[in-house]
């Protein structure tokens, strides 16, 4: 039979004995000696699985490449992005108020291009991938944003909102080993029945191959992508109206087709412009 504390004539149990009872020494239901072991007993269990934790993460760490990463299987094909970074851009050319967060988000996104920024990279081979697999701190190619011209921001720093003929800049995701085959190059149509008339910077809107391949942030830490300037010739007749307009990227073996990524190899987004 289990043994049974003996309570003393006329003294009733209660919680105070539970928290402590000073007959038995116990707290809380154990003694000191019970209470010790039990912490012994998690020290050792948890200081064991933080052990086989972190022997994991450093065998882990083991087969990483700091400037690789191992498996990039899902990201072969880049997507498209624009600056300023609106999907819907609204504009009304008379008002600077409002279309001036276009002009400085553009601003401020050019300036790691600016031209004595980019001085400081190297000149590089026109139409050539450049290839640089044996030295350990690769080279950046210059894109000076002098050669984005009447987009640059350099002449016209409201970027043509003032004269409501608004300039988009496009860029292709970063991804590391990426040598788009052919002569990719940017081609932008509004979903309409006519045709809108666009400017491209540089010419023909051309990503010149010699930015390729990268080789990630860690071995090439000033890379900058290389950009095309679309500039919307907008006419009377074009303002006032909702225009959607899709840009692609073409002339290569980059995928720009994909329903279910509507930003791989392509970028939509809405003009709406306002005198």
């Amino acid at each position: 039979m289990a043994n049974k504390e003996v309570k003393p004539e006329g003294k009733e149990s209660s919680w105070k004995d539970f928290i402590y009872n000073p007959r038995t020494g116990e707290f809380i239901g154990r003694t000191a000696s019970s209470w010790a072991l039990i912490f012994l007993f998690y020290v050792v269990f948890y200081g064991f699985l933080a052990g086989m934790f972190s022997l994991t993460m450093w065998v882990m760490l083991q087969t990483l490449d700091d400037y690789t990463p191992r498996y990039r299987d899902r990201v072969a094909n880049p997507g498209l992005m624009i600056r300023p970074s609106y999907l819907d851009i609204m504009v009304n050319s008379s008002n600077f108020e409002q279309y001036k967060k276009y002009t400085n988000n553009l601003a401020d996104f050019l300036k790691v291009y600016n031209d004595h920024v980019q001085e400081k990279n190297k000149m590089c081979d026109e139409g050539v991938y450049t290839i640089q697999d044996d030295e350990e701190e690769k080279k950046v190619c210059q894109f000076k944003r002098s050669q984005l011209r009447q987009c640059s921001g350099l002449g016209d720093t409201t970027f043509g909102y003032a004269e409501g003929q608004p300039c988009i800049l496009i860029k292709m995701n970063r991804v590391i080993g990426l040598k788009p085959r052919g002569d990719p190059y940017i081609n932008c149509t509004a979903k309409r029945d006519t045709p809108l008339l666009m400017q491209y910077f540089p010419a023909e809107g051309r990503f010149d191959k010699m930015y390729f391949p990268y080789y990630g942030k860690k071995a090439q830490p000033n890379y900058v992508q290389p950009l095309v300037a679309v500039k919307l010739l907008l006419s009377e007749q074009d303002y006032n109206t909702s225009l959607t307009i899709e840009c692609k990227v073409e002339g290569s073996d980059l995928r720009n087709n994909d329903e279910r990524d509507k930003f791989l190899g392509r970028v939509t987004f809405r003009v709406h412009v306002t005198k």
